[in-house]
């Protein structure tokens, strides 16, 4: 399978050494492959029930804010695959580490700073991802550094692909993959634009160019 697999929003799949799902949304078919399960938020097109049904196993661990515990509890969870974060923490598994960064909207309220959301960065397999989840460009996410990041092109309840450009031309990865788009707002256009901005050494690249039905 590929390394990198883009879905709707920001649902996006990670394999390598494990394979790690964040904000799994409108999976097209039965997984049940995720070693991690990584949630930035509770709204609805992050937070999905029913396609974490599609790529849980039996030992999957949840990575969450606090605000959906109870709720996986509900859902059948051990407790001991519960891991609840909030910003500005480190954690270190056996198989990867990550660290979580504020996810908040500067311009709006959608996305409330006090509601200790976020985005995560994550490092296995030598490789270090930042996904960005549903936020503004914020003075934490300036400071991030990453070899792949994914970032917000909608705009409206996120940073705009203009802004997102910028951001991605200031962290400097390797690799920058547009998300959030063609599903609830934003367009193909917006993810076309934010890679046709790039700096030149920073490849932009569009995983998710299908319509939801």
């Amino acid at each position: 399978m590929e390394p990198i697999t883009v879905f709707a929003q920001n649902s996006i799949c990670l394999r390598g050494s494990v394979t790690i799902y964040i904000d799994p949304f409108h999976i097209p078919k039965e997984m049940h492959d995720a070693d991690f399960i990584f949630i930035t938020h509770p709204h609805w097109d992050h937070f999905s029930l029913m396609d974490i049904l599609k790529v849980r196993k039996e030992d999957t661990n949840y990575i969450i804010p606090k605000e959906i515990y109870e709720e996986i509890l509900d859902f059948g969870v051990l407790e001991e695959h519960i891991q609840v974060v909030k910003p500005f923490e480190k954690y270190h598994f056996a198989s990867m580490t990550f660290q979580t960064v504020p996810a908040y909207n500067t311009k709006s309220s959608y996305h409330l700073k006090e509601k200790n959301w976020m985005g995560y960065v994550i490092s296995f397999d030598q490789v270090i991802y930042y996904i960005a989840g549903d936020t503004d460009v914020t003075q934490e996410a300036k400071k991030i550094r990453a070899d792949v990041v994914f970032l917000p092109v909608g705009g409206t309840y996120t940073m705009n692909a203009t802004e997102a450009c910028a951001l991605a031309n200031l962290i400097h990865p390797h690799l920058a993959i547009p998300t959030h788009y063609l599903s609830v707002v934003g367009t193909l256009q917006d993810a076309k634009r934010f890679v046709q901005g790039l700096d030149e050494g920073i490849i932009g690249k569009i995983y998710y160019d299908r319509n939801e039905d």
